[in-house]
């Protein structure tokens, strides 16, 4: 399994850039993740409408999280009558 520098490495040659502006972009695609996960779950949770989680994180990342609810909850159901 690849290390977080063979990664650093070969994006850097393969995308032709300096391994600090890769160390930006994977900081800030971090960041946009952590807080779409941050909203998705308050959302999901009823904190915050379905409007306003669209608002922040777009249609197709609410409609993601809904059908991986979903999912997990009919998963859920099934091993409670098991």
């Amino acid at each position: 399994m690849a290390t977080a520098p063979t990664y650093l490495e070969r994006l850097s040659r393969e995308l032709g850039k300096p391994e600090t502006e890769i160390m930006d972009m994977a900081h800030e695609a971090g960041l946009r993740q952590l807080w779409r996960e941050h909203v998705l779950g308050r959302y999901l949770q009823g904190e915050i409408s379905r409007a306003q989680a669209i608002e922040h994180v777009g249609i197709d990342w609410v409609d993601f999280a809904e059908c991986q609810h979903a999912a997990m909850t009919e998963d859920l159901a099934w091993a409670k009558r098991q």
